[in-house]
């Protein structure tokens, strides 16, 4: 749960020295937090946001949806991603592969 406390330009270099640490073969696992795009107003879309609130405030960060994932993901050069679970709760499994 480290992404969200970064901006966008610091989580793709992260993700560009993990790209380069690991083989072909491998693969690196987020566990984070994926934001909702409904408008619900429900408990869990109420605790995402007041995480998304605290990342800006605290450091510059955020919480990101599955597309802002995705464009993290792909501009660190990585091919593909698979979202292992993306369960009602406040942290969701993301494996990317070189």
């Amino acid at each position: 749960w480290i992404m969200h406390n970064w901006k966008d330009e610091e989580c793709v270099k992260i993700l560009k020295n993990c790209k380069e640490a690991i083989t072909n073969q491998g693969r690196v696992i987020i566990i984070d937090m994926i934001m909702e795009n409904k408008k619900e107003e429900d408990e869990l879309t109420e605790t995402q946001f007041f995480f998304d609130m605290q990342m800006m405030m605290l450091f510059g960060g955020k919480e990101r949806n599955e597309k802002e994932w995705a464009n993290l993901i792909f501009s660190a050069g990585f091919t593909d991603y698979k979202i292992i679970t993306n369960t009602p709760g406040i942290l969701s499994i993301i494996e990317i592969y070189p």
